[in-house]
């Protein structure tokens, strides 16, 4: 693990970009009732029922050495917007 962690502190090289990527989906999640304001000495109340909205996928990029980032969401995850993201990354984000 050290090994990794070092690889942060390398000089910053132009012809070497360190590029860290990451991608996750995420539930998109709505309220069913609105939620309770807080009076003095009681918190602001919410209910734990919600109504799904759907899905989304979010794709991470950074570049630490560059002090770079991008992220960007998508409506799902599939082969071709991962590609897209990868040819965005290369093709434009690298040559800024």
């Amino acid at each position: 693990m050290e090994d990794i962690l070092d690889v942060y502190t390398w000089e910053y090289d132009e012809k070497r970009v360190l590029v860290c990527m990451d991608e996750f989906p995420c539930q998109l999640i709505g309220e069913t009732r609105k939620p309770i304001p807080g009076r003095p000495g009681s918190p602001e109340c919410f209910d734990y029922e919600y109504v799904r909205n759907g899905t989304c996928s979010i794709f991470m990029f950074a570049a630490p050495l560059k002090k770079w980032r991008r992220a960007e969401v998508s409506e799902r995850r599939t082969r071709t917007d991962w590609a897209n993201q990868i040819k965005k990354l290369v093709d434009t984000d690298l040559h800024n």
